[in-house]
């Protein structure tokens, strides 16, 4: 099992037992989610670290943009709840990049690759997905690779 998996369930078990219900409603629903992926598909397989990973990033993304749409409807408590809930999935994420981290990273890739251009985006983009690797959200690094290609 992995270290990321081990780590969510203790941290459930501790804040059943603290009794933060947020907490633990927020762990119980990423450990289902979890579930349903190893469960998805023709045979059950393990999550890595990596993957599960990805799969927090992704239930990040999900509540910070449901918090925006309660926001705009006119519901506070319920994005507050959402945003309660993608701070908690954040403290299971790696340290994210700064700017001038990210933009080192996609300046290299260009580098390396020779992508002159906006046609050369797709090639920075498949060199520096692979070092970002969950410390970026996609939309961010793709603005910046798109930023220097134009720029």
């Amino acid at each position: 099992m992995s270290e990321l998996k081990d780590r969510l369930k203790n941290d459930l078990t501790t804040a059943i037992k603290a009794r933060d219900k947020v907490r633990a409603g927020t762990l119980r629903m990423v450990l289902a989610a979890i579930s349903t992926e190893e469960a998805a598909g023709s045979t059950r397989r393990t999550l890595d670290d990596q993957e599960i990973t990805r799969l927090l990033t992704r239930e990040a993304k999900k509540r910070r943009e449901a918090a925006e749409a309660f926001d705009q409807g006119g519901r506070p408590e319920q994005a507050e709840a959402e945003r309660a809930e993608s701070e908690i999935i954040s403290d299971y994420l790696p340290e994210q990049l700064t700017d001038e981290e990210l933009s080192g990273l996609v300046a290299e890739a260009i580098k390396e690759t020779g992508a002159e251009g906006p046609k050369g985006m797709g090639q920075v983009m498949k060199t520096v997905n692979p070092r970002v690797a969950g410390r970026a959200e996609g939309s961010r690094v793709a603005a910046e690779v798109k930023r220097q290609l134009t720029g």
